[in-house]
């Protein structure tokens, strides 16, 4: 069977995407098609996010959250999406994940929900469970959609191009239509076929790009497959040069950036140069330890910058007893012991690490792209709620508002898929295995670029000189991709390289710093 006719097809299973399943389902009459490259549907940015959700505090508002938002998003975030987020979303926090999911979030002796502190927040208003909220999230959210009999999951199966018309329709008099999308061309990477997936509605939520560089803290699929096929199909995107790194992953010979979360100096942790000597204040004297973590990164790269540091501490365990060390980051003291080192004991070696996309496809209100049945949710939208900096812990709360909602505007608009016979199935062009080493050689290359030439510090002459290799590194990897049958590394390499092309061309175009996009030769009064 070459094609599967749905209603909605989910291209990803994180939160925003596991939401908006969800929400679908509730109609029994419609059918959802969720499909995930990972053998484990677990296995997205969502599961790797530690720090926990933002909600409504106890002495909290929407205005303080709202305030906040805006802050952290340095003038380029979107007042009325930060307004929707702030008022809508934790309800839905309430209604999704606790009562109808069941996510056991930490709570007191007296049974009350526990509220954290993270940087750049006012209040007190994420919940967390332990330091693995996003695992629970996400493992609540799966186990909910398991029993939805009109929800049917697809594991290893990687989206290769969205069908939009006119450009894939066969009849040549679609080009006076408006853009539609109608479904995605899928690579089933058990059998190695490519089948048509067409769906009334299509919404991506493949998640991130972190893994275009080469400190990230992010999982192997978050390559930019959700914007790299809305690119290439015309989809408008924003904001690409505004690439979040978190400050503090783990550095530590031989093992991955595994993130260390924020909410470990929301409970005290203070940075400190090898020498032992906190340096925050000299460079955010109004929040110190607790400064967003575009200005943390920038400092941390700084110290170690200007004086040869092959990293800077973390040190949590100077400032809270071991009992609560093991009992709030239970996964950050796992995983250093993993790398011999005694989180509760001993102060932790961090570097930066790319970490979020606040850009990526514009959409509305509703999670609505400039493409009919085309939506967007989570990291692989922009919703407008980030601007130029995410606030922390947001990201989570934004995939279930933005998810939700994108499957409630489906669900008023009803939409048929498109007849088969309309669209053309699959043709290789030619028959060449794909080498795996040479895959990985190139995105090795471009993991190399984009950290030095368009990571957390940019000037013209470093962007220049990437432009000009991603250029020419493309044109081999798009004529490689034309001769070759496809696997998931090819279609992840096509994808990096040319979200790659994209950040660095918005980047120098960009010459104000402004949040996570900083230039050393921003003039003065842009900066």
């Amino acid at each position: 069977m070459d094609t599967i006719r749905t209603d909605t097809l989910v291209i990803g299973c994180g939160i925003a995407g596991a939401a908006a399943a969800l929400r679908l389902s509730d109609d029994p009459d419609h059918h959802t098609t969720v499909i995930t490259r990972a053998a484990d549907p677990a296995d997205s940015n969502s599961q790797w996010a530690q720090g926990g959700i933002v909600t409504r505090g106890l002495d909290d508002s929407p205005d303080l959250l709202v305030a906040d938002i805006l802050r952290a998003g340095v003038g380029l975030g979107l007042p009325c999406a930060a307004r929707l987020l702030a008022e809508e979303g934790p309800e839905l926090v309430r209604s999704v994940l606790i009562e109808r999911c069941g996510v056991k979030f930490d709570r007191d002796a007296s049974g009350e929900l526990v509220y954290g502190l993270e940087g750049a927040h006012s209040a007190r208003r994420i919940l967390h469970v332990g330091d693995k909220t996003g695992e629970a999230i996400v493992e609540g959210l799966l186990e909910t959609l398991a029993a939805r009999p009109n929800v049917t999951l697809l594991q290893q199966h990687t989206a290769v191009d969205i069908i939009t018309f006119p450009h894939h329709a066969l009849d040549i008099l679609a080009v006076y239509e408006p853009m539609t999308c109608h479904g995605a061309y899928v690579f089933s990477r058990e059998t190695g076929d490519v089948r048509r997936v067409l769906a009334g509605h299509t919404i991506l939520a493949t998640g991130g790009l972190g893994q275009i560089f080469r400190n990230t803290s992010n999982p192997k699929g978050a390559r930019g497959d959700g914007v790299a096929m809305a690119m290439r199909a015309g989809v408008r995107t924003i904001n690409m040069e505004y690439v979040q790194f978190h400050p503090t992953s783990l550095s530590v010979p031989g093992a991955p950036n595994a993130l260390i979360s924020e909410a470990v100096r929301g409970e005290g942790a203070a940075l400190l140069t090898p020498k032992g000597e906190p340096f925050m204040a000299r460079y955010a004297p109004e929040w110190k330890d607790l400064a967003p973590r575009d200005v943390v990164a920038r400092a941390i790269h700084t110290e170690m910058l200007e004086n040869d540091y092959p990293h800077v501490y973390l040190d949590i365990a100077s400032k809270r007893d071991a009992g609560f060390i093991r009992g709030r980051f239970p996964k950050l003291v796992e995983t250093c012991a993993a790398y011999g080192i005694d989180a509760t004991a001993q102060p932790i070696p961090v570097v930066p690490a790319a970490h979020y996309f606040c850009g990526g496809v514009l959409v509305d209100a509703w999670g609505h792209s400039n493409f009919d049945g085309l939506y967007a949710v989570g990291e692989v939208s922009c919703t407008g709620v980030h601007g130029a900096n995410r606030l922390a812990s947001t990201s989570l709360l934004e995939g279930l508002v933005w998810g939700d909602r994108a499957a409630r505007h489906i669900l008023e608009n009803p939409r048929t898929p498109v007849e088969t016979a309309r669209v053309p199935a699959w043709v290789y062009f030619d028959d060449l295995e794909p080498d795996p080493a040479l895959i990985e050689g190139d995105m090795a290359t471009i993991r190399n670029i984009m950290w030095h030439y368009v990571g957390l510090i940019r000037e013209e002459k470093r962007l220049a000189r990437a432009a000009d290799d991603l250029r020419h590194l493309q044109h081999e990897i798009e004529d490689f991709y034309r001769r070759a049958r496809l696997s998931d590394g090819l279609i992840g390499l096509r994808n990096a390289v040319q979200v790659s092309r994209s950040i660095t061309y918005a980047a120098r175009r960009n010459r104000a710093s402004r949040g996570a996009h900083y230039r050393t030769d921003a003039p003065d009064e842009m900066s």
